[in-house]
């Protein structure tokens, strides 16, 4: 069974993300061992220089590290990443697996983002859309996609 780690900056607050989150991290129970860390974002003035920026994305990037498990893929979510449709993903996600990977961890950054150097050290950068979706909404698409990608793997209709 595949371990899948989440790790968000930022914590849920809003009684509706934290319900579709859980709906989904209840689905995939029976498909992948999964794992949700939240980190805290790092506070920054109301209009932050570029500096403060990076100085904050550094310190998120080195709670990340803190929690990365030792091996497996890396998928760093980030706007310029590459988009992948349902199937693309769930391909991408079923060649990791027989190819050897037992544990494949997903990054979502805060509000500013991720650090260069994250991006840089993932297997896949991936992107959902060009659009901008806050961080909470995006951990409950990207469960839903994770958990779409198993379905499409065992040739359910949940994917149409």
């Amino acid at each position: 069974m595949l371990n899948v780690t989440l790790i968000c900056v930022g914590r849920l607050k809003e009684r509706f993300y934290m319900d579709a989150a859980g709906e989904y991290q209840k689905r995939l129970k029976g498909y992948c061992k999964l794992e949700v860390v939240e980190l805290i974002e790092q506070k920054l003035p109301p209009k932050p220089t570029s500096g403060q920026i990076e100085g904050a994305l550094e310190r998120e990037y080195e709670a990340v590290l803190g929690k990365l498990p030792r091996d497996g893929k890396l998928v760093a979510m980030c706007v310029e990443g590459v988009p992948m449709s349902s199937q693309e993903l769930a391909q991408t996600l079923e060649h990791w697996m027989v190819s050897g990977t037992s544990c494949v961890t997903f990054v979502i950054g805060g509000s500013n983002g991720l650090a260069p150097r994250l991006k840089r050290d993932a297997a896949l950068r991936l992107s959902m859309s060009a659009m901008t979706f806050p961080h909470h909404l995006a951990r409950v698409m990207l469960l839903e996609q994770v958990y779409r990608a198993f379905k499409i793997q065992e040739g359910s209709d949940y994917h149409k």
